[in-house]
Parts: C-alpha cells; sequence; structure tokens
C-alpha cells in the first residue's frame, strides 16, 4: 500500500534509497562568483531585481559573501540562530491523544535523541533567516527494523531556483527550463518569513544588504585616508629648464625618501617636507557604526549588547541586553517547529509506522516560556492564598517553570519544626533521646532521657571548668599539655556518677513495675 506524503500524493518508498542530487552531478561542482567584489548601488539593485524575477542565484551568493565578510553581521546572526539551540525541545502529541498517538510521540522522541547531529540540523535549518529559506537534504538509510535519516546535507541556496509562474515554488537547478521538483521525503526545507513576502523577498539579509554596502563604502574610504593620513608632503623642485629624465629622477628621489628614508638626485634639485595631509577619521567611523548599529536592530531587535562597553553604559548593561529578544526568539523556535513537524516528524512516521492523518501528528515544540521571579510569588501566593484567592497549583507551577513531579519521584518538602517540648537536649543524653523518638513513640524510659538530658549543664560543669580555666591560664598549646594532669586531677566527676545513679535506679525499677503490669 502507498502511503502519502504531506500534500496528499503517492510516495513511493524507492525514492528514498538515494538522495535527488546524487543524479545531479554539476550542482557539486558549482563555484560561487561572489559577487559582492565591486558591489556598487547599482550593481545589488540588479540582483536584488534580478531575484525577485526568479533567478535566485547571485542575491544568495551575495548573502553568502556578507556573512564572511562582514565580522559584526555574523555575530548577530550567529546570536539568533544559536539562541534557538539552548532551548528544550519535545516531541508532544496532539491534543486528546490516543494511547496510540501518544506512543507515536514516544518514538519519534527516542529517534530525535539519538540523531548525533540533530543540533547541526537545526543550526543549518535556521540558516532560511537570512536567505529565506534553507534547503536540506535527508539521506535515508536502514538502522536495525527502521528506515531512519542518516544524514542531513545543507545545500547552498545557490543550487536553487523559482518555477516559472510561481515565486514560491523552488526547484532544483538541472539545466531544464523550470527546474526540478523537490522530490517528497527527500528534503527538509524551512521557510522563514523574517519578512512578508514572496520566497525571494522573505529573507532579512535583504535588509542587510543596503547597511553591508555603505559599510563597505566606508571601511575602503577610511582604509585609504589611514595611507596617507600622518605622512607629510614631500614636495621636489626641479630648476626651470629641466629635461624630462632629470624630472623622473626627482620623482624617484622623492619616492625613496617617503618609504626608505634615503634617495638622490641631480645638483640644483631640491626637496621640501611640508605639513603632514590633515583630516578626521570621525566621517568614516560614524558611517560603520551607523551601519553596525542598522545592522543590529534588524537581526536582534536591539542595539544594547553591542554599544554598552563603547558608551560607557558598563558591561552589566551589555550582559542584560545580551540576549536576543524574547519575542524574535520566540517566532524563530515557532517556524522552525512548524517546518519540522511536517518535514522531519512526518516522513519518519509513516515511512516506519504507517499512514497518519497529518492533523493528528506528534508536533516538535521548542520550549519558550520564561520563569517568573521566583522571589516575588514566593511573597505574594502565601498572601493571596490567605485572603482566599483559588490559584490553581497547574498555574504558578508553569509560570514558575517547575515542571510535574512523575509517579513516586521524590519531591522537595516544607521541613516540620519541633514541638517546644520536643527540642533535644544537647549532648549524650539528648542524642539517644532524639534516636529513640524516631524509632518509636515515647514512653517512659525516653521521658527519663529527657529528664537526665536536661540536667547536663549542672553535671558537667565540675568536670569541663577546670579544663576551661587551664586553657585559659596557659600562653600556648605546649603548656597546656604540661599542665592538663593538673587538671584532671581536679575535675569532679561525683555528680555525674550521681546521676547516672539515679536514672539507673529509675530505669531498672520502672522495668519491673512495667513488666509486672504487662504479665499482669
Amino acid at each position: 500500500m502507498a502511503i502519502l506524503d504531506a500534500n496528499g500524493k503517492p510516495f513511493e518508498r524507492a525514492a528514498l534509497d538515494e538522495p535527488q542530487t546524487a543524479q545531479l552531478a554539476h550542482l557539486h561542482r558549482l563555484y560561487e562568483n561572489h559577487p559582492s567584489r565591486g558591489l556598487t548601488p547599482a550593481k545589488l539593485a540588479r540582483i536584488l531585481e534580478d531575484a525577485e524575477r526568479g533567478d535566485i542565484v547571485a542575491q544568495h551568493e551575495l548573502f553568502q559573501d556578507m556573512e564572511e565578510k562582514d565580522a559584526h553581521l555574523f555575530s548577530e546572526m550567529s546570536k539568533r540562530k544559536r539562541a534557538i539551540l539552548t532551548l528544550p525541545w519535545d516531541v508532544v502529541p496532539p491534543r486528546n491523544a490516543s494511547k496510540a498517538e501518544e506512543d507515536d510521540a514516544a518514538w519519534l522522541r527516542e529517534v530525535l535523541l539519538d540523531m548525533a547531529d540533530l543540533d547541526d540540523l537545526f543550526l543549518n535549518a535556521l540558516d532560511a533567516i537570512g536567505h529565506g529559506f534553507a534547503a536540506i537534504e535527508l539521506e535515508w538509510g536502514q538502522v536495525g527494523r527502521d528506515r531512519l535519516i542518516v544524514q542531513a546535507h545543507h545545500r547552498p541556496q545557490s543550487w536553487f531556483k523559482l518555477a516559472e509562474g510561481d515565486r514560491n515554488a523552488l526547484r532544483l537547478r538541472d539545466n531544464s527550463a523550470d527546474g526540478a521538483e523537490l522530490r517528497a521525503f527527500g528534503w527538509l526545507v524551512h521557510r522563514h518569513q523574517a519578512k512578508s513576502g514572496y520566497l525571494a523577498r522573505s529573507g532579512l539579509h535583504r535588509v542587510l544588504a543596503w547597511p553591508f554596502l555603505f559599510k563597505n563604502y566606508s571601511v575602503r574610504d577610511f582604509a585609504e585616508f589611514l595611507e596617507i593620513f600622518g605622512i607629510p608632503l614631500r614636495l621636489g623642485k626641479y630648476p626651470a629648464g629641466a629635461q624630462a629624465a632629470e624630472k623622473a629622477t626627482l620623482l624617484r628621489a622623492v619616492t625613496m625618501i617617503g618609504h626608505n628614508a634615503a634617495g638622490i638626485m641631480p645638483d640644483g634639485m631640491s626637496i621640501e617636507i611640508e605639513e603632514a595631509a590633515k583630516g578626521s577619521s570621525d566621517p568614516f567611523t560614524s558611517m560603520v557604526d551607523w551601519a553596525e548599529r542598522s545592522e543590529s536592530k534588524a537581526i536582534v531587535g536591539q542595539t544594547t549588547s553591542s554599544e554598552a562597553k563603547s558608551t560607557g553604559l558598563g558591561s552589566g548593561v551589555a550582559n542584560l541586553h545580551g540576549e536576543v529578544r524574547h519575542d524574535l526568539t520566540v517566532s524563530d523556535a515557532t517556524q522552525l517547529g512548524a517546518s519540522l513537524t511536517r518535514q522531519l516528524l512526518y516522513p519518519l512516521l509513516v515511512v516506519n509506522r504507517g499512514q497518519r492523518d497529518p492533523r493528528r501528528m506528534p508536533r516538535l515544540q521548542f520550549d519558550t516560556g520564561e520563569a517568573e521571579d521566583m522571589k516575588l510569588f514566593a511573597d505574594a501566593l502565601p498572601a493571596l492564598v490567605e485572603v482566599g484567592v483559588q490559584v490553581p497549583a497547574s498555574w504558578a507551577a508553569e509560570k514558575l517553570r517547575i515542571p510535574a513531579p512523575r509517579d513516586g519521584e521524590p519531591v522537595l518538602a516544607k521541613a516540620t519544626a519541633p514541638a517546644a517540648g520536643d527540642v533535644p537536649p544537647a549532648g549524650l543524653a539528648g542524642l539517644l533521646a532524639a534516636v529513640l523518638r524516631t524509632q518509636a513513640p515515647e514512653d517512659e524510659l525516653d521521658r527519663l532521657a529527657r529528664e537526665m538530658g536536661g540536667d547536663w549543664q549542672r553535671v558537667t560543669a565540675p568536670l569541663i571548668n577546670p579544663l576551661q580555666r587551664l586553657a585559659e591560664a596557659c600562653r600556648d598549646l605546649e603548656e597546656f599539655r604540661r599542665r592538663l594532669p593538673e587538671a584532671v586531677a581536679r575535675m569532679d566527676a561525683a555528680q555525674l556518677v550521681q546521676l547516672v545513679e539515679q536514672g539507673d535506679l529509675a530505669a531498672a525499677m520502672w522495668g519491673r513495675i512495667g513488666g509486672q503490669a504487662g504479665g499482669a
């Protein structure tokens, strides 16, 4: 029985035997043209217009150059993409799931956890934030009894084109007029709507291309400025009637003085050193600063993390705003989760476990929630509960990001304060009483032990006081050791012996009386 792809079209398992691009060897031999070389406003406008007409090759080659050449742009894009890698994820069953649907979700979760390059797949898919789409070719293989994805290959966006008449239909460049349609279950194509528009215009790099261009102009001009700034003008003077050969000799001498601080010239000629060229680097750095702030605003929604230290706001503010703005992270995670559900989870499930309703598919979901202020809730919730506000425990757990405990899992609990009369006295007798109390209900012997322990200060003072007085009188440990026998001789154990004898007598009497009562 044939299975159906996500669009309801029949699909043959034999199509999984090899990747689609294995038959398109010319694509693997393509090399980028690097259109950023000699980029001008006119050239950039032409590249973007060609992409709107379906020829997206130059546009996406330019986008690759932008991330390679602009360190600030690369840093901010990397920050935006890698924010998703820090999020926990899970495969969750649909609402009101049946036992079979819960089993499907559990099986998919285990399959994804076993994928060693899953984070790489996420990161490669998020390349779509800048380009508008990212195409990952899935290579299938037999793993035990299951047919699983053994490798996921990121394919350059320049391998693709847009179909004639449909600016959202992606095709492989197979040298045909309309291109080759992507094979079902062979690709994971994540389309990211960084901005509204059809495929060629939805990528964030369309917005970043212009700041990149203007920054390039400013950096180039700044480099030329640095070549002449501070270098004095060397002016050669030749007499009237000098021949061309003499003029050339003077020019060489001026040049040699500039580079080698030495030179020769005919007699009658002179070289004067004028004041160095004056100028300011502020216009160039201001333009670069504007371009980088524009890139930060477009990519991560703020500029504080890149500006705080340079503007004197301090590293604390930079750290506070160093993360990608939360709403951008939520949007990126939601879009990526939807693509992975349709183009990764669905193929894995139907190939191995039979046809499933796409509407009842388990979903890959990133946990984008943020925990509320724990201290604020700890202060507010008890007060609200005391005045009668009914707070569901599930709501509080969700707000504080506290997971529900599994069956039989140990949980933290409030420590129970002992009653005033149950506070164990210090010393050996108190420890014995505490041990006995934890093992069995308190009886007469327990109470006897507590009473004896309560008198510990009186009976131990004659034993401890001589040692304490000796320690205060001695200058060092060596003297204390030498005089210790004197203190031992003054230690009086009579009261302790008397207490133990009384306790022994009381215990013996209670044992006899209790034993007779028990026998009766």
